[in-house]
């Protein structure tokens, strides 16, 4: 079993290629719960949604094998996200905004292998991650983004570093930031080096570091080395959930083996066949997975391709 906390949202996409009909579900942890059940894992998704759409989260979450444990919410989060060009860059405005996730019983994850940490716009507290952290021993991963978000009387989100969150990450076994909330954390411009950016991460206290770069690849970061992950070329229809999905896939292949390398190109091949495609019904199979992550572990020269490594 594998546990994701974090608001569920439904959100209107527009890219260059697609319009979504509507709203539809995604969230961090939604995603990569998603990830996960088509994987054929046992998954189990925390957060609060609205009376206006708890039937039809309750409905999809069913489709898929998902066990819901939903807290209760005056309505359900969601954004308007309008891309600009084919790298994921986007303006990211508030649709709804559910309530916090406050009081997690430790019984919802005591069964798990892994909790995996990925908010919407800071429904979760410093103190309910570190009231986790001391009573789950499991593999405890963090998507920072929700916790960089913030949003103006407008509903334009805006990225922010909030007091404390390097005593908050440092709680983590595993960060994943992608290159722009690595560069709100850190200061450092990750298209340079993302290097650096993971040693300072490191430097607070998490076992180990990702950072993704979207066309680039990602690396990965234990302490001691450097492993820089290519990505695999697709044509990109939707970069939504692509972080969301990697998290899913590296926690997948890492709890088989541990092998980061392995767990990498894992993770990259999934998201790679989410950004393929829009909305909860993507198509994952693993085999497809395991062909891609083949491609990608026979690239042993594979390197990042960075504007330069200055600081």
């Amino acid at each position: 079993m594998i546990t994701a906390i974090g608001n569920p949202v439904y959100d209107y996409i527009k890219t260059k290629k697609i319009e979504t009909d509507g709203r539809v579900l995604s969230g961090c942890s939604t995603n990569a719960a998603l990830a996960l059940a088509k994987l054929g894992e046992k998954v189990r998704l925390v957060g609060a949604v609205g009376n206006d759409y708890k039937d039809n989260f309750r409905k999809k979450l069913s489709g898929f094998g998902i066990e819901p444990v939903i807290f209760p919410s005056k309505e359900t989060g969601g954004f308007s996200l309008i891309y600009f060009d084919d790298f994921g860059n986007r303006t990211l405005d508030l649709l709804g905004r559910a309530n916090p996730i406050e009081d997690i019983d430790p019984e919802v994850y005591s069964d798990s292998q892994a909790v995996l940490i990925g908010p919407i716009l800071g429904e979760i507290s410093p103190d309910e991650i570190a009231n986790i952290r001391d009573t789950f021993n499991g593999l405890f991963f963090c998507d920072p983004q929700g916790f960089l978000r913030s949003a103006d009387g407008k509903g334009r989100i805006h990225h922010s570093k909030g007091d404390g969150i390097e005593e908050m990450l440092g709680l983590f076994d595993i960060v994943k930031p992608n290159e722009l909330e690595a560069k709100v954390l850190t200061g450092i411009d990750c298209r340079k080096n993302p290097y650096k950016a993971a040693e300072i991460i490191k430097s607070w206290g998490p076992e180990i570091v990702i950072v993704t770069l979207a066309e680039l690849g990602s690396i990965i970061y234990d302490g001691v080395d450097f492993i820089d992950i290519p990505p695999y070329q697709i044509d990109l229809v939707d970069a939504t959930g692509a972080g969301d999905t990697y998290m899913a896939g590296f926690t997948y292949e890492y709890l088989k083996g541990g092998d980061l390398r392995r767990a990498g190109c894992f993770a990259s091949c999934v998201s790679s066949i989410m950004i393929e495609q829009v909305g909860p019904d993507f198509n994952l199979v693993e085999k497809e997975v395991r062909r891609r992550q083949e491609t990608l572990l026979k690239q042993t020269n594979f390197r990042v391709a960075l504007a330069s490594l200055a600081n």
